[in-house]
């Protein structure tokens, strides 16, 4: 984790400068170009409607911890629970050949406050060529391997805590702004990038919190064809309430296919930023003035095994087993918390149209800390998904 030690500033503006001399696509749009003649008789507006339903049984086996992993030393809490995580429903319209609109919704989010949730992803998306697409609205920025394809092909039970924590600082998950994305040739070695400008305030926001916007670049290279290798760089600057935060990450993938049944998928991602929300959340008398004081620091590695059985009614199985190190302020009050998290899938449909998992959730914290979520936790999780 040596990159960590590198001066920031000048390794993002260098990133965002070649970033933005490049060009590049992003995966989504990755389609067979048609022919001219196919292109002709295509008839404009077309619709596709998409959905995933996941659901998924808890049970908490730590003492006093309830299934969130909050700690009640009156015994107090649930430690079962059924639990619908996703309804996702999403409409994707071709109005041109080169302009889609996307709008994704989650409709298990109805259960909680909505006034913040439910609509997901709200976007234009317009395409020059393969070199070059401009995205505007409520979209995931690229910060990272698992902004790049959605919840239900995750190889784990959920995203990362890391993916999480960076989502609340406006790097990853669903933000407001616009991106440059596309992909080109290095020579022989494919590349990737993005760039992107987002409020940093979160999705479903009627204004941005301040002045301030956060400015982020990423940049892949695939690096072996055979093994599937790519190296992503990531970097990021900008202001939050007049303070200047950057994140910076670094991450590589692989997937190698044994034969045609065996293949192994591997991912390792390590991140750090300006934990802002944190600094933020102190009292203005009682925080320093430079809130790089405040950094978050982790990193995660997941293998997944699979094997393609291809029988009528079972497709494959997968054997996964995430590590997480995550320490959300490690210069001032250092608590690192670590997650090994193993789990066991079958696919009964391909492409991960309908899948069972079962797996536990350890949770491990340096200093546990009563009636709170930083307490030692283990939950056992079945999870049921469907997508269509």
């Amino acid at each position: 984790m040596a990159f960590f030690s590198i001066k920031k500033k000048s390794l993002i503006l260098c990133m965002l400068a070649f970033g933005l001399s490049a060009y590049a696509q992003n995966q989504d749009s990755l389609k067979t170009t048609p022919s001219p003649k196919q292109e002709d008789n295509v008839k404009y507006p077309q619709l596709q409607i998409k959905g995933l339903f996941q659901a998924r049984y808890l049970v908490g086996m730590a003492k006093d911890v309830d299934v969130n992993g909050l700690h009640h030393t009156d015994g107090s809490g649930t430690d079962n629970n059924f639990m619908l995580k996703y309804m996702r429903v999403q409409v994707r319209a071709q109005i041109s050949k080169r302009t889609e609109v996307v709008v994704l919704a989650n409709l298990a989010d109805f259960k909680n406050d909505p006034k913040s949730r439910v609509l997901e992803n709200a976007y234009l998306k317009y395409t020059f060529n393969p070199k070059l697409a401009i995205t505007v609205g409520q979209f995931r920025p690229w910060f990272g391997i698992e902004e790049t394809y959605p919840i239900d092909i995750i190889k784990s039970l959920d995203w990362s805590n890391q993916y999480t924590e960076f989502g609340k600082l406006g790097w990853t998950s669903f933000q407001i702004g616009m991106s440059a994305t596309g992909q080109l040739q290095l020579g022989k070695i494919p590349f990737q990038y993005a760039v992107s400008v987002v409020n940093g305030n979160g999705k479903n926001q009627i204004n941005d919190n301040d002045n301030g916007k956060q400015y982020s670049t990423r940049l892949v290279f695939g690096l072996s064809e055979k093994y599937n290798f790519n190296v992503g760089l990531n970097g990021g600057i900008g202001e939050v309430f007049s303070k200047k935060v950057y994140a910076l990450g670094v991450d590589m993938s692989s997937l190698i296919q044994f034969d045609p049944k065996w293949s192994l998928d591997m991912q390792l991602e390590a991140k750090q930023a300006t934990n802002h929300v944190l600094y933020n959340s102190v009292a203005p008398e009682m925080r320093p003035e430079n809130p790089d004081q405040y950094l978050v620091r982790g990193i995660y590695f997941l293998p997944n095994l699979r094997y393609e059985i291809n029988h009528k009614n079972l497709s494959a199985f997968e054997l996964s087993c995430r590590y997480e190190y995550l320490d959300t302020n490690f210069r001032m009050a250092s608590n690192p918390r670590q997650t090994i998290t193993p789990m066991f899938g079958l696919e009964f449909l391909k492409n991960y149209g309908a899948r069972i998992q079962l797996g536990v959730q350890f949770d491990r914290y340096k200093h546990q800390i009563e009636n709170t979520s930083q307490y030692n936790n283990n939950l056992f999780i079945v999870q049921v998904q469907s997508r269509f």
